[in-house]
């Protein structure tokens, strides 16, 4: 019997049901916060030293909770569920804390914390959220691809016009790129940067300022625009498929109440029937 036909099992599906109840998704909500506090913990020299063994062991029981958990899906789902984005990534998630953090291995002891990544799969606005960014890459790429196109160009330009004063900061194409990129994000662009070059070429502001409006302003605000319309765009999808459930409910609600109405016309009928047959037998008499 293959995964499909074994997931269609009554107590599969009861399993899956148990699984997705709210109050089931909030004990691992709560499993998740705590690990998230005991791992914040763990960082602490001094509460490791006097708490360390109870950390320890609290981090195994959820670890082998969480282990339980993503069990029980697979015998609910079968392999299905490596196919579903979420619940493969929360398998990878557990995968990566059950890997021994030992020799080479040691850096995976820091991923123990991505664990609390995996309140996104659980809270639903959060997992909107995400799937909005994911689904709205392709409108990002296009603005990257500009504006990295507009960096290539300023930085030619600063590197011909200022990289004889200031060879530090624009000496090179990539030195200015990396000066272009502190000015975009506006860490001591004026003080730090634009001032001092203004002190050598006063007219440099014709250049910054137009600079910091195109790359800073316009081009956040296309971030932001193409990440607003994902989330309405899924909000709206989410909601058609809602109205979309609730009408063929209401339809198959209709059909039913509807052939129960035919039925007890049928039985009416057939009393009506029997009463006659009764009153001619009594009349014969």
């Amino acid at each position: 019997m293959n995964s499909t036909l074994e997931a269609t099992q009554p107590w599969r599906l009861r399993l899956a049901e148990l699984i997705e109840r709210p109050r089931t998704q909030f004990l691992v909500m709560a499993l998740i916060l705590i690990n998230a506090v005991i791992l914040g913990l763990e960082t602490s020299s001094a509460v490791m030293q006097e708490w360390g063994d109870l950390l320890i062991r609290l981090d195994q029981i959820i670890l082998g909770l969480f282990v339980l958990e993503i069990a029980l899906r697979f015998v609910a789902h079968g392999w299905r569920l490596l196919r579903d984005p979420w619940g493969l990534f929360d398998t990878l998630v557990i995968a990566i804390a059950l890997v021994p953090a030992s020799g080479p291995l040691a850096v995976l002891r820091a991923l123990r914390v991505l664990r609390v990544l995996r309140l996104i799969s659980i809270v639903p606005s959060m997992k909107m959220v995400v799937q909005s960014l994911l689904s709205s890459l392709p409108g990002m790429g296009s603005i990257v691809a500009l504006l990295g196109l507009v960096f290539y160009v300023a930085a030619v330009i600063a590197t011909q016009l200022f990289g004889a004063a200031f060879p530090e900061w624009f000496g090179s194409l990539g030195a200015t790129l990396y000066t272009l990129f502190q000015v975009m994000t506006l860490e001591s662009w004026s003080m730090g940067i634009v001032r001092p070059v203004m002190e050598e070429y006063p007219y440099a502001w014709l250049y910054f300022v137009p600079f910091i409006l195109i790359a800073t302003f316009m081009m956040l605000n296309l971030f932001i625009a193409v990440i607003v319309d994902a989330i309405q765009t899924n909000r709206e999808r989410v909601a058609a498929g809602k109205a979309e459930g609730q009408e063929e409910t209401s339809k198959s609600t209709t059909s039913l109440s509807g052939t129960n109405q035919e039925l007890l016309l049928q039985e009416v009928r057939q009393l009506r029937a029997e009463i006659r047959a009764l009153q001619d037998r009594i009349d014969e008499r």
